[in-house]
């Protein structure tokens, strides 16, 4: 019964992930994705036809979970190989495949994703960068914000909107945009949050793009979009999940060996009840991450959406129940460079917000799930 939940093969690949991760405790982001991609980690998930390992959701948030659960989460997995290699996988034409898929699973190319506006965030459906044609090209404009790893990236994935010629509608579309290209400007965010990979506004300015950077099919944009925003979810409750697992690890470590009277203060049950709890809630967030990725890797997108939702939403809540927790159990120490805990209070609180608030997350539950009506 436990291959249900978890078979022999993702359990010998957590351990060895585990194995990998610890070996590498100080090595800087840029290296450790080199040295997960030598080992197939970072393309899990990308058709072997392209270099990847032909996996699925499953086996890649698998792979960030244990890298965050060692202090090593690597941000760019949710984006990268999940969000895009996944979208130009199964939309892409096969001389986009050709171009991407094989330098995004040996590493030596990242693609960032960027779909937040200024006045856009959790409403999508206001997004205004546009695109038009201009003969057989596309001209790009618009703002987009909090993009990650846009200086890393060799390219970015635009969510754009194009005009419907039967409606006169906008509609979303999606654009490879290369670093490079005129028009096409960066600045660096200016974050309280200390991480290494960037944050960043985009300004496209007439961004002019031929005809093959448009992803799949002009009228199935939203199809598309939605291919790449659930397995995003999924990451981001992996991510969440980790750094979860790494907070408590180091409090139980603590509280096993801190003594203030005659025990460990891990004998005293104000403090071992609230570690225990915050396991329980983070292996049941795992359980419904799990079931998400089953369901998305097996074609069901209508229950993966439902599930993706419910698994980000679970695993940001036990994250920053998890690390506010570890925090008090080491008490001064758990704010100190030392321990390293303090710096997670700031990042536990983005698995609540990105990439869609828990709030949005209950309104799609409320809506789609219990059949309430909108209130939006």
């Amino acid at each position: 019964m436990t291959d249900l939940i978890e078979s022999e093969e993702h359990k010998a690949l957590r351990k060895a992930v585990a194995a990998f991760a610890k070996d590498h405790p100080d090595a800087g982001n840029r290296t450790l994705w080199q040295e997960a991609a030598k080992l197939g980690y970072i393309s899990v998930n990308l058709p072997e036809a392209y270099g990847g390992g032909g996996g699925g959701i499953t086996e890649l948030s698998l792979i960030l979970e244990e890298l965050g659960t060692a202090g090593n989460p690597l941000l760019m997995m949710i984006v990268s190989p999940a969000i895009c290699g996944t979208v130009i996988a199964r939309f892409g034409t096969e001389a986009q495949k050709q171009q991407w898929l094989p330098s995004l699973a040996d590493g030596s190319r990242l693609m960032a994703f960027g779909i937040t506006e200024p006045d856009a965030g959790s409403n999508s459906h206001r997004i205004t960068t546009t695109a038009r044609r201009d003969g057989t090209d596309w001209l790009l404009t618009g703002r987009k914000v909090f993009v990650s790893g846009v200086d890393i990236a060799d390219a970015t994935l635009v969510v754009g909107r194009t005009e419907d010629a039967r409606t006169g509608r906008l509609k979303p579309c999606l654009f490879i945009v290369p670093r490079d290209a005129p028009g096409f400007t960066r600045r660096k965010i200016d974050m309280e949050l200390q991480s290494e990979e960037k944050q960043f506004e985009l300004v496209l300015d007439d961004v002019r793009l031929p005809a093959d950077a448009l992803v799949g099919d002009e009228d199935a944009g939203l199809l598309q979009l939605f291919a790449g925003l659930n397995p995003e979810r999924i990451m981001t409750a992996a991510f969440a999940i980790g750094m979860g697992r790494h907070a408590l690890t180091k409090a139980i470590e603590y509280a096993r060996d801190r003594t203030v009277w005659k025990t460990p203060i891990g004998a005293h049950q104000a403090i071992a009840h609230p570690l225990a709890q915050a396991h329980i809630d983070l292996e049941l967030a795992r359980l419904m991450m799990q079931k998400a990725a089953h369901l998305y890797d097996a074609g069901d997108d209508a229950g993966a959406g439902e599930a993706a939702n419910m698994a980000k939403y679970a695993a940001g809540e036990a994250c920053v129940k998890a690390v506010d927790q570890a925090v008090h159990t080491l008490g001064g120490n758990g704010l100190t460079r030392e321990f390293g805990l303090a710096r997670l209070i700031t990042a536990a609180r983005v698995a609540r917000i990105a990439p869609v608030s828990r709030e949005m997350i209950l309104n799609y539950v409320s809506h789609q799930t219990l059949g309430l009506p909108k209130s939006y």
